[in-house]
């Protein structure tokens, strides 16, 4: 079997090719960085329209690459959402075009799944195991129990992991995207200096907060003399990242306890998402895996961010299920993994 994925959900144009075998043939991915830079953040519109321009060159190019023509392929499979509303209709249109000239059925695919079911790609890992989803747009806890199967244990009640980084890198001056910039100012930093609140620390349950840690940043950059030196900007990102890492493992540890009650064949604890790409987050939760009894499972670094080989492999799951989609599939901007979860109200939530 082997399948077209297409990802446009957000500021990454990408395209690949992957087969059942867990071979991916193809997998290129365009970045929007430059794009996006001088705004310090996503601009929609522009993200929309870069995907317009550069999709079908991208999918020619996996194409190329996977040395196939269309009619060897089995099925098409794009984001469906969650994402940028724009993107994600760009992406969809394009695998709906594919998919009624080639006469190759159609596969909407959820982005979050895609980041779900990566470690089966990359590990062949069997079901259930416990995945912490960690992007810029999500921050949640989930028991991945089968293809289309998800439980929330926890998710942010406020902002997403990736934004508060994102957010703290803006008000450092270290640019964008946040994420890479943090960590690399808190390689040279001192975690140790300031003393940063652990949000959701020692409560009950596996929920995430983030939004009184960016306060509490920006009220310590706001006492520190102006202009802000290298060591006081490196000290802030240390000890910023690493209360993230420990609220992340105070959550997960309640979260490997509670599927070990309820799932028991759970044996891995799985990072996915752009945050995922965190060295410093990576080996906290080795660790707190370990404690817990699972294997810590993390995909490569290109897998972890948004790519198409995810959606590719996920749409191969779903194919392999009879799962396919009609042509008048509607594009989503949310689309929750537990449908059954209640929902979060709170800013920047989106799940």
């Amino acid at each position: 079997m082997v399948i077209l994925g297409i990802e446009t959900s957000c500021d990454e144009t990408a395209a690949a090719v992957v087969t059942d075998g867990r071979q991916i043939l193809s997998n290129v991915v365009l970045s929007q960085l430059e794009e996006h830079r001088p705004f310090g953040g996503i601009v929609p519109e522009i993200a929309a329209r870069a995907h317009l321009e550069h999709a079908d060159r991208l999918v020619a190019e996996a194409m190329r690459r996977a040395g196939l023509a269309f009619s060897r392929l089995d099925a098409i499979a794009a984001t469906g959402g969650p994402g940028l509303i724009g993107g994600v209709m760009v992406g969809v249109m394009t695998a709906k075009a594919i998919a009624l000239a080639a006469g190759k059925p159609f596969l909407a695919v959820n982005h979050l799944e895609g980041h779900a079911l990566t470690a089966r790609l990359t590990h062949g890992l069997d079901f259930p195991y416990l995945l912490l989803l960690a992007s810029g747009g999500h921050c949640q806890l989930l028991a991945v129990l089968g293809v289309g199967e998800y439980r929330r244990l926890g998710t942010t009640i406020d902002d997403a992991a990736g934004e508060a980084f994102d957010k703290v890198a803006k008000m450092l001056g270290l640019g964008y995207p946040g994420g890479p910039a943090v960590e690399k100012a808190a390689a040279a930093g001192n975690p140790a200096r300031f003393a940063l609140p652990r949000p959701m620390k020692g409560r009950p349950g596996c929920d995430f907060s983030f939004s009184g840690l960016k306060n509490a940043v920006r009220l310590l950059i706001e006492d520190l003399p102006k202009p802000l030196s290298e060591r006081d900007a490196a000290d802030v990102a240390a000890a910023f990242q690493a209360a993230v890492a420990e609220s992340i493992a105070d959550r997960t540890r309640n979260a490997i306890r509670e599927v070990a009650e309820r799932w028991p064949a759970a044996r891995h604890l799985v990072v996915a998402g752009g945050v995922a790409a965190n060295g410093a987050l990576r080996e906290t939760l080795m660790t707190v895996g370990g404690e817990g009894g699972m294997d810590f499972i993390a995909p490569p670094l290109n897998l972890c961010t948004d790519n198409a080989a995810m959606i590719a492999w996920a749409g191969i799951e779903r194919f392999r299920l009879g799962l396919t989609d009609p042509l008048d599939f509607a594009p989503r901007p949310r689309w929750p993994l537990d449908p059954t979860a209640a929902k979060r109200g709170g800013a920047g939530v989106k799940a």
